[in-house]
Parts: structure tokens; C-alpha cells; sequence
């Protein structure tokens, strides 16, 4: 299959009714080319239903992918990876749906698409910030960070933001089977994956406001987890596992 759409947006959901129809308004205001899937973990307050309403005025740039249960962001994000490769997206994008991430940055994050093959949406270089967090958020984060830097070697400043724009090609030689971190730690695991390939990685700055309706998916299991699963991915990436391994992406297949 393929589509007319040069970038897709895949936007995790699980109980988001109050931000999903804001949110796709923004993004169906970019320009045609960019195209939106909402993954949805069986929500129970009507999210899909609003987002099947909102694709009868969209039918072309807007898609759900309805899914049993709450199966983790990780799946989620990988569900959409596929679904974006097998209808031949050159640019797989990703952000939360409670409106943390504005649209407005997307041009910002396309443009610098055109030479990096993975674009971070970046809360700690300059011109970025926060909104509305207290102090606990801010450590909480800050640790996250600066854990991931020195246990798997990252090079971002901010390598736990969802607000991200891979290259189709970069993704295409990943082995996706292998990405294990099911919640938020995957983001980590993928940024580690991609920079081990050799990928190009750039930050741009964006200010990130924390979410005013809904619930944060974010529970005290779910950090105790995240890290942990810094110390597995340390010694899994350090045999060359997980789809880490290898020379770097073919630039003349990247920019077609």
C-alpha cells in the first residue's frame, strides 16, 4: 500500500477523550502532507469514537488503529511504525496526546528532518522549557536523563521526550521485534538503538506544558521500571542485540 502523505504523526491514546479532538485540530491545520494515526489501547471514555467522527470529514490524512487492551506506549509505538512503513511514509513522527507537545513545532522538526535522520523535540537546550511541572517532576526527569546519558552512553539532552521525528529508513533496518521496553522506557531503548546505527540525531527546542485534562499514564510502577530497564538495555546493547549493531543508515536511500 502506499499513501500521498510525506510524514505520519502517531499519537498513543488510552483515555484521552478530553485532548484528542483538540489535538488532532492542530495537527490536521499543518499542511496536507502530514498525515495523523492514533493508536488507541481500548479506551473506555470514547476516545476512538471521537477520533471515527473526526475521520468522516478527514477520510485521507486522518487513520485509527484500535487495539485490545492497554498494551504499553512501547507497542504502541511500533504498531505505528509498521503501519507508517507499509504505506510508504518517508517520515514516521511521534508526541502525546494530552497536548504536551504542540503542533506548532512540527515545521521546526520537519525541516531539520531533511538532515538528521532522527529529530528530538529537546525541553533541555536552549530556547526549551517546561510549563506547570513541580519541583518532583523536574528531578524525576532530570534523573531519567541524566541516567540514560551515562549508563547506555546517549549523547541528547533530552532523551526521554516522545516528540519525535524518525527517518522511514532509519527505522527500516531496525529489528522492531526486538524492542522490548513496552512503557516509556522506550524511548530510551530506541534513541540508543538509533544512535548505535549510526544515526544522525538532532534536537530542536520546544516547550513542553503539562497536560491540564485528563490523567497522567505516568504511575510510580511505571519509573521504578523505566530505570531498571537502563541497566538490562546496558548489557543488551553491549552484545549487539536488538537490532543495535551494524554500519550506519544508506544516506542515498534516506533522502529519496
Amino acid at each position: 500500500m502506499t499513501t500521498t502523505g510525506d510524514a505520519l504523526v502517531i499519537v498513543p491514546t488510552y483515555n484521552e477523550a478530553e485532548n484528542i479532538g483538540r489535538l488532532m485540530t492542530g495537527l490536521l491545520a499543518e499542511p496536507a502532507s502530514v498525515h495523523v494515526l492514533v493508536v488507541d489501547d481500548g479506551s473506555q471514555d470514547g476516545t476512538a469514537d471521537i477520533v471515527r467522527r473526526a475521520m468522516r470529514r478527514h477520510p485521507r490524512r486522518l487513520h485509527l488503529l484500535e487495539r485490545e487492551g492497554k498494551l504499553g506506549l512501547g507497542t504502541a509505538y511500533i504498531a505505528g511504525f509498521r503501519y507508517g512503513l507499509e504505506r510508504g511514509y518517508r517520515h514516521l513522527l511521534t508526541m502525546d496526546a494530552d497536548l504536551s507537545h504542540h503542533p506548532g513545532h512540527l515545521g521546526e522538526i520537519m525541516h531539520m528532518a531533511q538532515i538528521a535522520d532522527l529529530v528530538i523535540g529537546s525541553r533541555y537546550i536552549a530556547g526549551g522549557g517546561i510549563r506547570n511541572w513541580g519541583p518532583h517532576r523536574y528531578l524525576l526527569s532530570w534523573g531519567a536523563n541524566t541516567l540514560a546519558r551515562s549508563i547506555l552512553g546517549l549523547n541528547a539532552r533530552d532523551c526521554t521526550s516522545g516528540y519525535r521525528c524518525y527517518r522511514s529508513a532509519l527505522i527500516r533496518q531496525l529489528d522492531l521485534d526486538a524492542v522490548t521496553s513496552d512503557g516509556y522506557s522506550c524511548l530510551m531503548e530506541l534513541l540508543a538503538i538509533c544512535q548505535r546505527r549510526g544515526a544522525v540525531v538532532r534536537e530542536i527546542p520546544i516547550v513542553f506544558v503539562d497536560r491540564r485534562a485528563g490523567h497522567s499514564k505516568i504511575s510510580s510502577m511505571e519509573i521504578g521500571k523505566g530505570f531498571l530497564t537502563l541497566w538490562r538495555l546496558r548489557g543488551k546493547l553491549a552484545d549487539g542485540s536488538n537490532g543495535a549493531s551494524g554500519s550506519a543508515i544508506n544516506r542515498k536511500e534516506a533522502k529519496a
